[in-house]
């Protein structure tokens, strides 16, 4: 394996020019629709192909590329998330380069940093899926695969591609399939499934368990909580309840979720946070030791098993911290209180780069709740500077979204880095080259994000529109992020819901606790049910049908081919969902290269959707579904 290509020059330098490419576009994307797409799979492609034209390739430079890819694409989430709300709040006219670079890029190297020992807690202790590191590995493996695997997972990888152009560009069939109504005069009833391949690819690979706790979570805001709330509660805000006057079941459904229920999701994940920590703390401080006792074991360990070392990883945190306080000196002007954001920032960095890494772990990066981490971290922050700078303080939002920054960026680039070295870990790669390449691929994407948003800024407006007839961009999360700082400061925040998620996340804890007493193979582990509540409903509901799915395949190769590998039985649909995962990713990227060009959403779009688009949508996906389940019983092995 020493004889492999990995860390080359020509690998580093296209994985810069892809991270420049994939996070700006990204950029757009999350300030226009308030998402991100996962760029580890589409770089993969692209260097396969690039690399082939060039010589000779390994699939472990191509893994490399993608690599630094994925963590220059989760900086770009990191950024839009937040800095944005410096604008909105009035604290700045314009991105100044330095600041963002060096709140930014310092943000990526630290998740980086962290990531190291969570490698070890979260990928070989914990052993967690990471079913896009997982995907990213298959398509690789089946790059070089001359038997039936590379046939399976094209088929998957088109079938997804065709459904997101259908639905995301072309417009012809609706994301989500939705049914509403009110039961009587005020009960809102609601059912919806997004007709995302790749979501049934994640919720096969995570599997029944992961994918039943999910849609619990989502049943209970949806099912429970926003029906209570529109039945007994109407009055209790009386701006929402204007909102509510006149409209459809739907669209009342979700405003009562984006305005209170989903800040229930946001207690849970305090709650489920340092939950998870806890539980973790041996695992965590496991890969620590494991870290400084690799150092003095030389060449004991193999290429496979050696990170960056861990005193060079605890002097890169203490390095990186210095430059970020002294910033936060300017900002409000008093050692005490820079040095108090310096230590929140640095903890709260840590904690939730573990939750974000376990979070990925379960569900993707592409479904990772990092927003609701940095919710949850400004708004710890915003308490604690309350106290130093008291009630109507202006500086005091802009500090804690100074802090989400930094929290945000470490989480993001954790969570897909994760995912990345799971996929090494799965292809025999060399960590400390990876661990390398991501902080490239971060610092390369922190590198452009002040000259892209202010040219989007200039262009369209953030929040507010830069010129006559232009349409702002809507920076979703960063109007989120500015909302919850200001609102500690200024009043506003839904305590009552925040509170509520509290004890929801503690009465999860104990059920979980009760079902590992008693031995049962169910589990329900507190995230996971805080990502349902704070996701819509409809992202959760294809992840379970995945994961019911996998547990028929499951029954039915344990009864028709008893004593047989379970993982090797399993790949022919591993290699299926993931190739649905990359169909979807590589498209998701193409498509946004039209928008950015044209800046117009719509300009790939049809004049008129298909009529009854979405029950043909919801055919296409069941059919897909079957496929799946066919590819998994099929007696067909491909070796490798």
């Amino acid at each position: 394996m020493d004889d492999t290509p990995q860390l080359s020059v020509r690998a580093v330098l296209l994985s810069i020019a892809l991270t420049v490419v994939l996070a700006a576009a990204n950029a757009y994307l999350g300030l226009f629709a308030g998402l991100t797409v996962a760029t580890a799979i589409p770089a993969a492609v692209v260097s396969m192909g690039v690399l082939k034209l060039l010589g000779r390739s390994s699939i472990l430079e191509n893994n490399i590329v993608a690599t630094g890819a994925s963590a220059g694409s989760s900086i770009a989430a990191g950024t839009v998330f937040t800095m944005p709300a410096l604008v909105i709040l009035g604290h700045w006219s314009h991105f100044d380069y330095w600041w963002v670079l060096t709140i930014i890029g310092l943000g990526g190297l630290l998740g980086v940093l962290f990531s190291v020992p969570l490698r070890r807690t979260l990928i070989i202790d914990q052993d967690l899926q990471f079913p896009e590191g997982v995907a990213t590995a298959e398509l690789l493996r089946a790059s070089s695969d001359t038997g039936g695997g590379a046939r399976l997972l094209g088929l998957a990888a088109l079938a997804g591609a065709v459904f997101k152009l259908l639905m995301s560009a072309v417009r012809l069939i609706p994301e989500s399939f939705t049914l509403a109504g009110f039961l009587g005069k005020r009960t809102i009833a609601y059912l919806g499934i997004n007709l995302s391949p790749a979501l049934l690819g994640v919720g096969y690979i995570v599997g029944i368990n992961i994918g039943l706790v999910m849609v619990a979570g989502g049943l209970i805001a949806w099912w429970l909580f926003i029906p209570i709330y529109n039945t007994f509660l109407f009055d209790h805000d009386p701006s929402l309840a204007t909102a509510l006057l006149g409209v459809d079941a739907e669209t009342a459904a979700n405003l009562i979720w984006t305005r209170k229920v989903r800040y229930i999701g946001v207690g849970a994940m305090l709650i489920g946070g340092l939950w998870a920590l806890w539980t973790l703390r041996s695992s965590l401080l496991s890969g620590v030791k494991s870290g400084l006792a690799a150092k003095e074991t030389g060449g004991a360990l193999a290429e496979t098993e050696r990170d960056l070392p861990m005193p060079f990883i605890l002097a890169g945190i203490v390095l990186f911290v210095i430059p970020l306080f002294a910033l936060y000196m300017v900002v409000v002007g008093s050692f005490s209180i820079a040095a108090t954001m310096a230590v929140i920032m640095v903890v709260a960095g840590f904690i939730f780069s573990s939750v974000s890494g376990y979070m990925a772990g379960l569900v993707g990066s592409s479904n990772n709740p990092v927003s609701g981490i940095t919710i949850s971290t400004i708004l710890f922050a915003s308490l604690v500077l309350l106290a130093f700078l008291g009630h109507g303080s202006t500086v005091g939002p802009v500090a804690a979204i100074l802090i989400g920054a930094v929290t945000c960026s470490a989480a993001a680039v954790a969570g897909d880095n994760l995912q990345d070295l799971k996929a090494g870990r799965l292809l025999g790669a060399t960590p400390w080259r990876q661990q390398v390449m991501l902080a490239i691929g971060a610092v390369a994407g922190a590198a452009i994000m002040a000259p892209v948003l202010n040219l989007l800024l200039e262009a369209y407006g953030i929040g507010t529109p830069a010129h006559a007839g232009v349409k702002a961009l809507n920076a979703p999360q960063a109007t989120l992020m500015a909302a919850v700082a200001k609102g500690i400061f200024v009043g506003g925040l839904p305590w009552d819901m925040i509170g509520l998620g509290a004890l929801v996340g503690a009465g999860v804890i104990v059920l979980d606790q009760l079902l590992a007493r008693s031995g049962s193979r169910w589990r329900a582990p507190v995230l996971a049910v805080a990502v349902g509540i704070y996701l819509p409903l409809e992202y959760t509901s294809p992840i379970f049908l995945g994961g019911v799915i996998a547990e028929v395949v499951d029954r039915w190769q344990a009864r028709h081919n008893p004593g047989k590998d379970p993982e090797q039985l399993r790949r022919r649909g591993l290699l299926f969902a993931s190739g649905l995962i990359a169909g979807e990713a590589i498209v998701g990227v193409l498509i946004a290269i039209p928008i950015v060009l044209s800046g117009d959403v719509d300009v790939l779009a049809v004049p008129q959707a298909l009529r009854l688009g979405q029950w043909l949508g919801l055919a296409g996906l069941a059919l897909i579904a079957w496929r799946l389940y066919r590819s998994a019983i099929s007696p067909a092995d491909s070796k490798r």
